[in-house]
């Protein structure tokens, strides 16, 4: 049942990734990067990796893929099909990508042969949540200060330049010639 639950999860990965990288409107390659991140957190469910599975989908589902939509909406990127961007090497580029799944496949087939896969038995939430908070809470805490340091350089970056009120340019202004002629 796991095999193929996994199987079948891995295939909507697979497929929806396809439409990802080949699809002609960005708003539609976005959602069909939900449904891949979808079947990857179905794959970890199919392990009985719940834990990772729902992290999968809050971080990468509910944040990343949402960033990214935020992303277009606030930049006004364009929506509509561009035929421009596609070049003509998309024919060789679904050769390389279908030979290196080739190959990966190999690799994998002649790795693991017929061994079926197994459920996870470690990696409980209890678990990782003790990794995190004692073994490695300084880098989880130098990553969260990272995060919030590049968060508050968002804001900054995406802030228009104030304007000068002319109450700001009689006081940069202060050494000027006085209407007798002399300096001030």
């Amino acid at each position: 049942m796991t095999t193929a639950l996994f199987s079948i999860a891995g295939a909507v990965a697979v497929v929806a990734a396809v439409f990802v990288v080949t699809s002609r409107r960005i708003v539609h390659a976005a959602l069909w990067l939900v449904v891949a991140l979808g079947g990857v957190a179905g794959c970890f469910g199919a392990l009985h990796a719940e834990f990772v599975a729902l992290v999968q989908i809050l971080v990468y589902v509910g944040a990343i893929v949402v960033l990214v939509l935020f992303a277009l909406m606030l930049t006004k990127a364009p929506t509509n099909p561009l035929p421009n961007v596609t070049t003509g090497r998309s024919p060789f580029a679904a050769v390389v990508a279908a030979v290196l799944a080739l190959i990966l496949g190999a690799g994998v087939v002649l790795a693991f042969g017929n061994e079926k896969i197994r459920p996870v038995t470690a990696g409980s939430a209890q678990a990782v949540g003790t990794q995190v908070f004692k073994t490695w809470v300084l880098p989880f805490e130098v990553l969260s200060v990272l995060l919030l340091a590049a968060l508050i350089g968002a804001i900054a970056l995406s802030q228009r330049p104030s304007q000068t009120l002319p109450s700001q340019k009689l006081s940069e202004g202060s050494d000027t010639v006085s209407s007798s002629g002399k300096e001030d």
